[in-house]
């Protein structure tokens, strides 16, 4: 029954928020209507939502399931978005994931399941 989900992170501006999710991330645009931005991405779509207290976005984040995860990796890596502690590796649960930091300080987990 249940086909997808879209996470709802927090936006401390809603400009640079974009310019970071299109010029650095890769994804499109879909509508920003009064700092409530909507970005997409292959099959992803993000929300994110004005907020103006940036302890917010250091306490969120959501985790995405991919495909080809070396690569997406190897492309958020030369773009230097990787968190220092978010390295591509192998996890217990069966999944080969690493992690970057948005430019509010959200975490976003990319994620392959393995084995």
């Amino acid at each position: 029954m249940l086909k997808t989900a879209v996470p709802i992170l927090a936006s401390l501006n809603a400009e640079e928020t974009i310019k970071f999710y299109t010029k650095t991330l890769g994804f499109t645009l879909i509508n920003n209507w009064d700092g409530y931005v909507i970005l997409a991405r292959d099959e992803i779509t993000l929300h994110l939502w004005p907020c103006n207290d940036p302890e917010i976005p250091k306490a969120t984040g959501c985790y995405i399931n991919v495909t080809e995860v070396e690569k997406l990796y190897d492309e958020y890596q030369t773009v230097g978005v990787v968190h220092p502690n978010g390295p591509l590796k192998e996890m217990p649960w069966k999944m080969k994931q690493f992690s970057i930091l948005d430019n509010n300080g959200n975490i976003i987990h990319f994620g392959e399941r393995v084995g």
